[in-house]
């Protein structure tokens, strides 16, 4: 077994070249095996070049050179910043936590806007999430990317709604996705756009704003 950092990514250099003969579509992978330890290395490489540096600064040789991973498996299997990009994010989509159940609709609504409010926040995610929005602004497939990744989040988060419908709190044709927008939307508007700092009391606004337009019926499904 691999003793150093020094040993482990010679392993891995010489894993990787055995595969770097077989074709595969950038960011695919097998489940589990040594293929799934490599692509791991290889975003959270990525994730940590995001954080530092932004996506502009994205460079595939020094992304290899952190993983431990030979040059042409990344390119190979990746292609491009964009290619990594994208798989960091469906990774991300993976790995998000589980939507709460507080017993309540604004506890539900209010776990949402926290969970978001601390990513946000958060000095190195904060920076990645600013340089895949970056991404997404100027490539089609970090886009696509993107929109899967807070698609998966929102899908993961919607039955709140159906399980304040059932206690009697929001009417039963709420749009639960778009409930769960009007909560993030600020928050990420403040993020993104206006540069504002970000508290506590912004996300507890954007669920009293958001429960109020609910029981008011403005997200009634169409």
């Amino acid at each position: 077994m691999p003793r150093t950092v020094a040993d482990w990514r010679a392993l891995m250099e010489q894993e990787t070249r055995l595969s770097e003969s077989r074709p595969a579509v950038p960011g695919t992978v097998r489940p589990g095996g040594r293929t799934a330890k490599v692509r791991q290395a290889v975003l959270e490489a990525t994730e940590d070049a995001l954080a530092a540096a932004g996506f502009h600064a994205l460079n595939m040789d020094h992304i290899a050179a952190s993983a431990g991973v030979g040059k042409t498996t990344v390119y190979r299997r990746w292609g491009s910043p964009v290619g990594l990009v994208a798989d960091l994010l469906r990774d991300m989509a993976d790995r998000s936590l589980p939507a709460s159940d507080t017993g309540s609709l604004a506890g539900d609504l209010r776990a949402n806007a926290t969970l978001v409010l601390r990513t946000l926040t958060d000095s190195r995610m904060g920076a990645v999430f600013r340089a895949v929005v970056a991404a997404a602004a100027c490539d089609e497939e970090c886009a696509e990317a993107l929109n899967g990744f807070y698609r998966a989040r929102l899908e993961e988060w919607a039955p709140v709604a159906g399980r304040g419908a059932a206690r009697g709190e929001i009417s039963p044709d709420t749009d639960g996705t778009e409930l769960l927008r009007a909560v993030s939307a600020p928050l990420y508007y403040r993020f993104m756009i206006t540069r504002e700092p970000l508290g506590p009391a912004d996300a507890e606004r954007a669920v009293a704003a958001a429960l109020a337009a609910a029981e008011a019926g403005a997200f009634a499904a169409r």
